[in-house]
């Protein structure tokens, strides 16, 4: 069979590996099965073609651009599925293992692209946070806003998810508008080869925005500029190594980190054998030490139990253990692969040393396991191994030394707090989970444990049949951790992307606060409406647009009518001398719920048009109360456009209630959606 040349893709060409390029093996054979790696590699012109070509490109794409975008990569990935599940079993992996790498890449990059269209406007500014107005009479205002940085971002990742690790990335990475180099870890690039081409060849990239180094990097890092991102997932040995170079740190250069960590899993003291809550926990350690051969950097690795209740955990999960099937993972009846390689299999074997020597091994022999439809010895099989640990306070090793494959171990703990504490000993995880069915226990280890921890995962019985596991990173929420984690937070929404944003504050007038961001602030110059606002379309909506309304007074009997009518019959509405005991109320007031629909008559055009629907109302605050006797008129100004779909899109519009006074009574943004076409 011959072997695989995984190419690198540089300057808009695809390079062949040359003669110092590294071997790669099968993981389930131990055959050789390519080659990778170009030391010929001209870093410098993939940077500068990064920076003059796709930086430029990306920047021009609005963020619903950039959405838009990454949502037919997503499709065009997910048409192509089964020849990257083809090609990952040569990694160890089971076809199980493929839904969490490839469908959980394609899923997140999806996830981005909602959260892009959704949570971030239309436009190439993000405003970061509300207005502050700086000045007594608001004509000096600031706000915060992020844009793009202007150079490259350098993925490094780790071999155990040459998709999910790539698309997790690249997927914030390019909705921040910033043009990606990756590179994979070298013993699964052929994998993450594919899952690059496959978009290139879509199409749907503009020129210079993904490149691949399949191999080493060279000096690309001490290239970098201020303007570029490091992303690093991998061990804390290498990020070190990587992070404190003379060049990074004399360039404040940004080092995002996602290391391996000492992940915990807590047993309530409340989960008893026999309650649902143990069974799930034995499923859910059984689950992290056996998925992609305990090869996660989100996997259980210390287990954490009531003392009394160690045996029973012991016995319940080898006992699950036991019928772990080990082999091909091509064959159904697999449900555990092998590792990626045969170097990770030493490595692992060198890792147990050193746990044994503070723990006793209590189930799986490296020396004497089955495998099925393989050749133990040849591939980089393990069988998934527990130890118990009897002293945990006067271990060491357990808590700082990771066997990065299918091993974990058990300690006892006496109460809540002495569980805490060993959960903390980790100094710094991506993930602990606690399973428990006890409010209090939870807030409890939250309270204790939250600091060491980048997430912390509660599930019960009330949750377990919707839960994603302790394992799964999802694109919604925060993924890194302090300390030996790495200090990094990758994922979580928009998060993700400000890593890859700069945020700047910005001061000036309304107006030109209104300029840079696109969002009409307070203040900001008002553009008489041409016609009446609701009787024009999205698209001819301008900025600014404003009308204002004719006064309306207020009285004795609208305000008995609104409360009979709804039944609000709240005392300040109804009687007189109660009221005036009120220190909020000069006397008997009108509803705030009555003004603001008094407002909604006074401004809408009430036959049909644009205007679909009223969506909601948002930052609503009554200033000052309305007695009877009182007007009110209202600015409605036109705050906000965001589109949504091919037929209409969201309006924001700022709306004031005043009084006979000129005094502010009510604020609040109202949401219409409208058509793009009358």
């Amino acid at each position: 069979m011959s072997l695989i040349d995984v190419k690198s893709f540089a300057a808009g060409q695809w390079i062949t590996p040359d003669a110092n390029a590294r071997m790669i093996e099968n993981a389930v054979t131990g055959a050789p099965l390519g080659r990778a790696g170009n030391d010929a590699l001209d870093v410098q012109e993939m940077l500068d073609y990064a920076r003059k070509t796709g930086g430029p490109a990306l920047r021009a794409l609005t963020f619903h651009d950039r959405a838009r975008m990454l949502k037919a990569l997503a499709a065009e990935l997910g048409k192509h599925k089964q020849a990257l599940y083809d090609l990952s079993f040569a990694t160890g992996a089971t076809q199980s293992d493929h839904m969490v790498d490839i469908d959980g890449g394609i899923g997140t990059m999806f996830v981005f692209a909602s959260k892009g269209r959704r949570e971030m406007p239309d436009a190439h500014v993000y405003l970061d946070g509300d207005v502050e107005q700086l000045s007594r009479n608001g004509t000096f205002l600031g706000q915060h806003i992020a844009t793009s940085m202007q150079g490259v971002a350098v993925h490094i990742n780790a071999f155990n998810f040459p998709v999910w690790g790539m698309l997790e990335k690249l997927a914030p990475t390019l909705l921040a508008g910033v043009p990606a180099i990756v590179k994979p870890a070298t013993a699964t690039s052929y994998v993450t080869e594919l899952a690059v081409k496959i978009m290139l060849d879509s199409g749907i990239l503009p020129a210079g925005a993904l490149q691949l180094v399949s191999g080493g990097l060279g000096d690309m890092l001490d290239r970098l500029t201020c303007q570029d991102i490091v992303s690093f997932t991998g061990s804390a040995q290498t990020a070190f190594k990587l992070r404190s170079a003379p060049h990074i740190l004399r360039n404040s250069i940004k080092f995002v980190a996602e290391q391996d960590s000492l992940n915990a899993s807590i047993l309530g003291p409340d989960a008893v054998m026999g309650t649902p809550e143990f069974d799930l926990f034995i499923k859910e350690v059984h689950r992290e030490m056996t998925t992609k051969a305990g090869q996660k950097c989100t996997a259980v690795r210390r287990i954490i139990a009531p003392q009394a209740q160690v045996d029973d955990v012991i016995q319940a999960l080898s006992a699950r253990l036991a019928k772990t099937v080990i082999g091909d993972p091509q064959l159904e009846t697999t449900r555990m692969g092998a590792l990626v390689s045969g170097s990770q299999k030493r490595d692992v074997l060198e890792k147990i040393k050193i746990i044994g020597s503070e723990a006793e091994r209590v189930y799986g022999d490296p020396d004497d396991f089955a495998v099925q439809g393989a050749d133990a010895e040849k591939g980089a099989f393990l069988p998934p191994m527990l130890f118990h640990c009897g002293d945990p306070d006067g271990a060491t090793r357990v808590h700082d030394t990771e066997a990065f494959g299918p091993v974990s171990t058990i300690m006892g703990y006496r109460d809540l707090d002495h569980a805490i504490a060993l959960v903390n000993r980790g100094e710094g995880s991506l993930v602990a989970s606690v399973i428990t069915h006890d409010p209090e226990v939870a807030r409890e280890v939250a309270l204790g444990a939250g600091a060491f921890h980048g997430r912390l995962y509660f599930n019960n019985r009330d949750s377990m049949k919707e839960s994603t596991g302790h394992g799964s990173p999802l694109p919604h929420m925060v993924h890194g951790g302090p300390g030996r984690a790495g200090g990094g937070e990758e994922l979580g929404g928009v998060r993700g992307v400000m890593h890859y944003m700069q945020r700047t504050a910005i001061q000036g007038s309304p107006d030109i606060l209104t300029a840079i961001g696109r969002k009409w602030a307070p203040g900001a110059t008002e553009k008489p409406a041409p016609a009446h606002p609701f009787t024009r379309t999205f698209t001819d909506l301008e900025i600014g647009e404003t009308i204002h309304t004719d006064p309306r007074e207020i009285t004795l009997d609208d305000i008995a009518h609104f409360a009979n009518f709804t039944g609000d019959t709240f005392y300040a509405h109804m009687d007189d001398a109660a009221a005036k005991r009120n220190p909020f109320f000069p006397g008997r007031v009108a509803h705030g719920y009555l003004l603001l629909s008094f407002a909604a008559g006074m401004f809408v055009e009430p036959n049909e048009g644009p205007v679909l629907a009223n969506t909601g109302l948002d930052s609503l605050r009554f200033m000052k109360p309305v007695e009877a006797g009182d007007t009110i008129k209202v600015r409605l100004t036109v705050k906000h456009k965001t589109p949504r779909n091919e037929e209409y899109g969201e309006v924001r519009w700022h709306v004031t209630l005043t009084n006979q006074d000129d005094e502010l009574v009510a604020e609040y943004e109202l949401l219409t959606m409208n058509a793009y076409n009358a």
